[in-house]
């Protein structure tokens, strides 16, 4: 009869404990599934995935956005296979013939028996904007504490070519720059070259891209007409400004 008698009240004991455990169900159903969402994503995040295939070089140009700024780019002008591709890049390496401006053939390696001639091409790097000083800033402040008592004598008409000094980061260059109007043409140029007389490195500031060019240094013969070209090839870059 005692045994009897506790039934019941075992069975009300253990219907209270099941309704004491069920509002716990719903929050840990809801934990396990963020927990199994934030896995899945990361999974999709890391997992290595092959990248795009690169777009034929006789395509027409395609957009490509670097540091949220888009340029329309020849695929043939793009040296390396795998930015080859319209999208998001944080880098484009390009080149062009000059002075034509056309893009080269990528797979064109000699011309006429001989290996083709670097000195025949404009070279660009377009980045990211990595939060540097414009040029312009940088010849007003940073370069004059690194520079020479007095420029050279005999530079190219119109412009001034001043050497830095042997004890500073940038021995063995120049800072060449138009004499009337130094934020229109700046350049930094090394003094010697494999092959030439040495290397110019130009730097524009392109919406939130830098771009830098680099010409052989003997063109500043020329200088008026690399400043034109340079500018063309960032119109044609950017058709819509």
């Amino acid at each position: 009869m005692a045994t009897i008698a506790h039934h019941p009240a075992s069975r009300r004991h253990g219907r209270r404990r099941r309704g004491h455990a069920g509002p716990l169900v719903a929050p840990v159903i809801v934990f396990a599934a963020v927990c199994i969402a934030a896995a899945v994503y990361v999974a999709y995040v890391l997992w290595p995935r092959w990248p795009d295939a690169p777009v034929a070089t006789d395509a027409p140009s395609m957009p490509i956005t670097v540091g949220g700024t888009v340029f329309n780019i020849e695929p043939a002008a793009i040296r390396i296979p795998s930015e080859r591709h319209a999208g998001s890049q944080s880098r484009v390496d390009v080149a062009y013939l000059w002075p034509s401006l056309m893009p080269p053939d990528p797979s064109l390696k000699v011309i006429d028996g001989q290996p083709v001639n670097p000195n025949e091409r404009l070279f660009a790097l377009i980045l990211v904007d990595d939060g540097a000083l414009p040029v312009a800033e940088r010849v007003r402040s940073i370069y004059p504490r690194y520079l020479a008592r007095a420029p050279e004598a005999d530079a190219p008409e119109g412009l001034v070519v001043h050497p830095f000094r042997g004890d500073t980061p940038y021995a063995g260059e120049d800072l060449v720059f138009e004499r009337a109007a130094p934020d229109r043409f700046v350049a930094r140029c090394s003094r010697h070259g494999i092959g030439n007389s040495g290397i110019c490195l130009m730097e524009k500031r392109v919406g939130a891209a830098d771009v830098t060019f680099r010409f052989p240094r003997e063109w500043l013969g020329d200088w008026r007409s690399v400043a034109a070209g340079i500018d063309k090839l960032i119109a044609r870059w950017r058709p819509n400004g």
